[in-house]
């Protein structure tokens, strides 16, 4: 069986994450049972939602265990089986951690899927045509629920879950905005992903600014808003919303170090009768199936053309993580370990 490079949370961060909080280990592979995988993993996929999982604190999940592997997404290949179902070369996603492999109980449902890679590359398995995709889906259709012709607002656009909510709301009919860092960003934001505008939040750094920047990019006011970021960029679309306007609350990454992120107005969430939910794509398994074949097919045609950060090696992994907390990645980030 192969040695195993595994990454530990070490210890758990005060602030901002750090390099220090991690530890690369080596492990062997156990033995396989009867109705185990092993999956020598081809990516591992970072994802915002695993700083707030660092913290020992209450939220939808329970904390990432101190001294046990990183946990995550990753899709990869076959090596051995000992399940009916999955034979040495399949193509598979699951949620292997930060390792090269995983031996994975195949017997429990949904713990490894099988993929087809002819028209989707493996790597979109774990973006628009994964979880961060379905993530865009939920939100946009079961809490915004958009009609043609409505404007909506997303933040962290050129990422995975904004690339991917940009091509199902054109495909809705509806004016997509996006709010992204960096001019080069917005450039693929609009160029690319076929956004009607995206705003540099880094041209916009307090709410007033970035109201008048919204205003400017949404004449006819906020329908639907995507929320990924909180913080004064919340406060600023909350002032542009339209009466009965719907917000899916996906995440708040300016408050995954842990201060508390008060909002400016909350009147307005009276004022102007909005809906206001947030979800975890997880506990919607129910969607994932018609969400996944509409994305794939999003993909396949080339009506999304997501983009990529991929850092080498799995020691990589940690500063890249970090990365991604600042917005340095360009699109889903991911490591490659072969």
């Amino acid at each position: 069986m192969p040695i195993n490079q595994q990454i530990l949370l070490d210890n758990r961060p005060t602030g901002e994450a750090q390099a220090s909080n991690f530890k690369l280990v080596q492990s062997e592979t156990p033995a396989l049972s009867d109705g185990q995988v092993l999956v020598r993993h081809h990516f591992m996929s970072l994802d915002p939602y695993m700083r707030g999982r660092m913290n020992d604190a209450k939220s939808y999940a329970q904390p990432q265990p101190l001294g046990a592997v990183m946990q995550g997404g990753t899709a990869g290949e076959v090596i051995e089986s000992r399940h009916p179902k999955f034979s040495v070369g399949d193509k598979v996603v699951g949620f292997g951690g930060w390792q090269q492999y995983s031996v994975v109980d195949a017997t429990q449902p949904g713990s490894l899927k099988k993929v087809d890679t002819t028209h989707v590359p493996l790597s979109h398995y774990l973006g628009a045509v994964g979880m961060p995709g379905v993530t865009a889906w939920y939100g946009l259709v079961k809490i915004i629920a958009p009609k043609a012709g409505e404007t909506l607002v997303i933040t962290a656009a050129s990422g995975a879950v904004g690339s991917a909510f940009g091509a199902l709301a054109k495909a809705r009919g509806c004016r997509v905005v996006g709010i992204a860092g960096g001019a080069d960003k917005c450039k693929y934001v609009t160029d690319e992903l076929g956004f009607d505008a995206c705003i540099d939040y880094r041209q916009h750094p307090d709410a007033k600014s970035m109201s008048l920047a919204l205003k400017e990019a949404c004449p006819k006011g906020i329908d639907g808003y995507f929320e990924n970021v909180g913080g004064y960029i919340f406060d600023a679309v909350l002032s542009r919303t339209n009466a009965f306007a719907r917000i899916a609350m996906c995440g708040m990454i300016a408050g995954y170090d842990g201060q508390p992120l008060p909002l400016a107005n909350p009147s307005l969430i009276l004022i102007n009768r909005l809906k206001v939910e947030g979800f975890i794509v997880s506990e919607h398994m129910e969607v994932w199936p018609e969400a996944l074949a509409e994305l794939g097919a999003l993909v396949g045609s080339g009506k999304l053309r997501p983009r990529e950060s991929v850092a080498q090696g799995i020691e990589a992994a940690p500063e890249a993580f970090l990365g991604l907390l600042k917005g340095r990645n360009f699109g889903k980030q991911l490591v490659k370990l072969i």
